[in-house]
């Protein structure tokens, strides 16, 4: 089979495309044809610090296909059914524990960029039946993620005002799935474009970014001095004090990203005089992607693809990730 290998080189060139023979297949686990893959952030980043591994893997955590071999003791799929993979194969639900990190797909352990992925039946989902295989490769990491950020992370639900950062995979994925639980939602951007997007997906008010840097205080005025419930945290320092602003008193921060960077000087005092609940999100469980499902299927959301590329162009797929040009998510379609 074919597979994209992310190996130890600078840059992109890590990208390597390279055949391989079949996984050899165990009594629980499932061999799946891929269809499609999604690419997120961290695979850019990935890639971008590549020269620094110490063995390849095959690359992307995200990946949606058809089971086309099963187990001897497999109870849980059957060939022919649409599946996709869960992020840490090892979270089934609870907490999140330390040892999952050493099987996180497309980073630790080899991932989805290929024509054929064998794992083993618990680390498999079933997709939703109106989604196709690259809505459903678009799940694993930005929706779960999502999904933990609004209702685990934090409780949004019916007359809930919501803040998200920016149009990429996680941020829209808020946006649909905090509009189809009732919430209001404020979107940030500097695209204009982008921004009239967002307004067509239900925001219900926008703000550029760069026009307004003390953006956090526009969304306070926007809810009548109350301050917002949820702030969904992309940005990591350079919003961490925006967001904090924007809050209400009580509210909660779901934090997620790294756009700004890992450090910087952050206003912590703006956090307990508030008295806020921040709680970090590292994407999600397989209970949590399982609840994704079943409300995308109840609420008929579809996730929003910005752009397919061909197998055979997955470094342009990177590229244009990276660009930042998106609205959504960008996916692989695998032939």
């Amino acid at each position: 089979m074919f597979a994209y290998e992310l190996q130890p080189r600078e840059g992109f060139d890590a990208l390597t495309r390279v055949d391989r023979a079949p996984a050899a297949l165990e009594p629980h686990d499932v061999r799946v044809r891929v269809r499609a893959v999604s690419l997120n952030f961290r695979d850019v980043g990935l890639v971008r610090n590549a020269s620094r591994r110490q063995r390849s893997v095959i690359a992307a955590s995200d990946g949606a296909g058809e089971v086309v071999e099963v187990g001897s003791a497999v109870t849980r799929f059957r060939g022919g059914e649409r599946v996709a993979a869960i992020f840490f194969p090892d979270w089934l639900d609870g907490e999140f524990l330390g040892s999952y990190h050493a099987r996180a797909l497309g980073g630790s352990a080899d991932g989805m960029l290929a024509q054929e992925v064998v794992l083993d039946e618990r680390s498999w989902v079933t997709l939703p039946d109106h989604l196709s295989f690259e809505e459903g490769a678009a799940l694993p990491c930005a929706a779960v993620t999502a999904y933990n950020a609004l209702f685990e992370g934090a409780h949004v639900g019916p007359g809930s005002t919501l803040l998200v950062q920016g149009t990429g995979g996680v941020s829209v994925f808020a946006l649909q799935l905090g509009k189809a639980a009732g919430a209001r939602v404020i979107v940030t951007s500097r695209s204009e474009a982008k921004r009239n997007r967002a307004r067509e997906l239900g925001a219900d008010y926008t703000i550029d970014y760069a026009a307004t840097p003390k953006w956090g205080e526009d969304a306070l005025a926007w809810t009548g001095g109350r301050g917002v419930d949820v702030v969904v945290e992309v940005g990591g320092p350079g919003t961490f004090d925006q967001s904090v602003a924007a809050l209400r008193f009580g509210g909660a921060m779901s934090l997620i990203g790294v756009l700004t960077g890992t450090r910087g000087e952050v206003n912590t005092a703006g956090v307990f005089h508030k008295t806020l609940h921040i709680r970090g999100i590292y994407v999600g469980s397989r209970r949590m992607f399982e609840a994704l499902n079943r409300a995308l299927s109840v609420a008929r959301v579809r996730p929003i693809v910005d752009r397919v590329f061909d197998f055979d162009d997955v470094r342009a797929a990177y590229e244009y990730l990276a660009s930042g040009a998106h609205f959504g998510k960008v996916v692989v379609r695998v032939d």
